[in-house]
């Protein structure tokens, strides 16, 4: 693979200079200040503050991809998104669930195989082929609140909310290009938002589970 390699991936882009997707690099601070403001909230959770240093992280990748637009940068963008999306889960499956760690480790390594299943059912449907794997995300979520929804309803409620944002997200994502010749600057940008708004609120529901847990046993 060449690492510089440059693409042209989103409406707003209109050359290869640094500066060529504005609003689209300038967006990112919406990761980087849900980021420092759950960092805040999660003095007393560590794996929160985990979760902030890799939402941190995903506010710098995308920054990179949206001004140098090359390979290194497209990966530098994807990577802490995926290790967002596990670490997650494998919180979700030992501290929620209250599997062993070593289960929650296994019960997160599925996420693979289900994501990339999700990816090739969607890849066949007009209009979600367009953020393929991005859907296996809320649809997980929504898993996850049904089988939360009697023993703790506010953590499933708080799911339920994130599958809500997310899939709003993932839409106005999916339309960047098709709408490009109507609104030139391009939709990705609200995916910027509204994914540092709903990443932000899925640590919330975690440290809000995690304190609840700690209060109740004393």
């Amino acid at each position: 693979m060449n690492w510089m390699e440059q693409f042209d991936g989103y409406c707003e882009r209109t050359d290869f200079t640094y500066w060529s997707e504005p609003l689209n690099a300038i967006t990112n601070a919406a990761f980087i200040i849900a980021a420092i403001l759950m960092w805040n909230r999660a003095s007393e959770v560590i794996w929160g503050r985990v979760l902030c240093i890799v939402l941190f992280a995903i506010g710098v990748g995308s920054y990179l991809f949206h001004t140098h637009a090359t390979a290194w940068a497209s990966l530098a963008d994807v990577a802490p998104i995926g290790i967002f999306i596990l670490v997650y889960l494998f919180l979700v499956n030992w501290h929620i669930l209250g599997w062993p760690a070593w289960v929650a480790g296994i019960g997160t390594l599925g996420f693979l195989p289900y994501a990339a299943g999700m990816t090739v059912l969607t890849d066949s449907l007009p209009f979600f082929e367009i953020s393929n794997f991005y859907w296996s995300v809320p649809v997980l979520l929504l898993i996850y609140a049904a089988v939360f929804r009697n023993r703790i309803p506010q953590t499933a409620r708080g799911f339920v909310i994130g599958a809500a944002i997310l899939s709003l997200s993932i839409t106005l994502r999916s339309v960047d290009e098709p709408l490009c010749d109507v609104f030139p600057i391009g939709t990705h940008i609200f995916w910027h938002i509204l994914n540092g708004i709903m990443l932000g609120w899925m640590i919330e529901v975690y440290r809000r589970h995690m304190v609840e847990e700690a209060a109740k046993q004393g």
